[in-house]
C-alpha cells in the first residue's frame, strides 16, 4: 500500500484530533457464539475478550484496534474499556473488570503499579523492546541536555508542560528527573496528552521555547519537529518492553488468546507503520480502516497473528 503523504502540520493536527478520542467502542453485547469460542482452541468462557487502553496513549489504542481486527476474525466478541488513567486501568486488571491491557509499561514507567498490582496480574509477554521516556523540546531551541535547562527556566515560563497525573511519566518526571537536575525553578505542568500536545503545537506555531514529557514509540516524534534531551544522569530510567498484561486467569480461560498474544511482536518498522497508519494516515472514525491498510502493508504481520 502506498501511504498519503500530507504536510507535517495536518498530520499533527490529525493526531491531536486523534488522541482527544473521548467516546467508548464496544463490541456487541451479545454472547459469542460457543462453536467459534471452541473452534478456535479457546475455553468455552472465553467468547468476549475486554480490552481496556488509555485512549490518548495511541499505542494503546493501536493495539486495541489491532486485537478487536484479529479476535473478532476468529469469531470472538471484542469489547473495549476505554480508562482515563493507568491506576485504573491496573486496578481493574487486578479486580477482574479487564481482560487484558494490550500495551502496557509494566517494566519501568508502570513499576510502582506492578508492585502493587502485580500478585493479581498475568503477563502475557512483550511485544515491543526498547521503549523509553524522554524530556523533549523544538529542534530550533539551543539547549541538547536535561542538564542544560536548570537555570532557564525563564526561558520555558518556568513549566515543563506534561501528561496525565497518573501517568509514570508524570511520576518520574516529577521525583527523579526535577530533583536530580535541580530544576527547582520549574513547575511539571500535569494536564493531559491532548493539551500537551497543543500548547507544543501552539509553540511550534510561533517558533517558541518550550519543554515536554514524551516517550519512544509515540507517533508525536515523527511529526513534530522535537528532539530528545539528553539524559546523562538516568533519571528517566531504562529503556523497556510494551506488554500484554491480562487478569489473573485469563490464561486459563482463554488459552488460545494468550498464546497469540504471548507470540506477537512488532519490530521498530512495524510499530511506527502501524501508529503513523491509526493516527495520522486513517484517524479517528477509521481506526478499523487502518489496521487492514496496516495488514495489507505487512501480511508477514497478518499471516503470523490469523494463520
Amino acid at each position: 500500500m502506498t501511504l498519503h503523504r500530507k504536510r507535517r502540520g495536518m498530520r499533527a493536527a490529525a493526531g491531536l484530533a486523534a488522541v482527544a478520542l473521548a467516546a467508548t467502542a464496544c463490541g456487541s453485547d451479545d454472547g459469542g457464539d460457543d462453536s467459534n469460542a471452541s473452534g478456535n482452541g479457546g475455553s468455552s468462557s472465553c467468547e468476549t475478550v475486554n480490552l481496556g487502553f488509555i485512549p490518548s496513549w495511541t499505542d494503546g489504542l493501536s493495539m486495541a484496534y489491532l486485537w478487536e481486527n484479529v479476535l473478532e476474525d476468529k469469531g470472538y466478541e471484542v469489547d473495549f474499556q476505554e480508562i482515563a488513567d493507568a491506576a485504573p486501568l491496573y486496578a481493574g486488571l487486578a479486580g477482574g473488570d479487564v481482560d487484558v491491557y494490550p500495551s502496557a509499561w509494566s517494566e519501568v514507567t508502570h513499576a510502582d503499579y506492578m508492585d502493587e498490582y502485580g500478585d493479581d496480574i498475568e503477563d502475557l509477554g512483550s511485544w515491543y523492546e526498547g521503549a523509553v521516556l524522554t524530556l523533549a523540546v523544538p529542534e530550533y531551541v539551543d539547549i541538547d541536555s536535561i542538564a542544560d535547562l536548570a537555570g532557564q527556566a525563564d526561558r520555558f515560563d518556568g513549566r515543563i508542560v506534561g501528561i496525565e497525573p497518573g501517568a509514570g511519566l508524570t511520576r518520574t518526571t516529577k521525583e527523579e528527573v526535577m530533583p536530580t537536575y535541580g530544576l527547582t525553578d520549574y513547575t511539571l505542568v500535569e494536564s493531559s496528552t491532548t493539551a500537551m500536545l497543543a500548547e507544543l503545537q501552539a509553540a511550534v506555531d510561533a517558533e517558541e521555547d518550550i519543554v515536554v514529557t514524551l516517550w519512544r514509540p509515540f507517533w508525536a516524534n515523527s511529526q513534530f519537529p522535537v528532539k530528545d534531551l539528553e539524559d546523562p544522569e538516568g533519571a528517566l530510567g531504562e529503556s523497556e518492553g510494551l506488554h500484554n498484561l491480562a487478569r489473573t486467569g485469563f490464561s486459563d480461560d482463554c488459552s488460545e488468546v494468550a498464546d497469540m498474544m504471548g507470540d506477537f511482536e512488532l519490530s521498530d518498522e512495524q510499530y511506527g507503520a502501524l501508529e503513523n497508519l491509526v493516527v495520522n494516515e486513517y484517524g479517528e472514525g477509521q481506526y478499523p480502516e487502518a489496521i487492514e491498510a496496516f495488514f495489507e502493508e505487512y501480511p508477514d504481520v497478518e499471516e503470523s497473528l490469523k494463520g
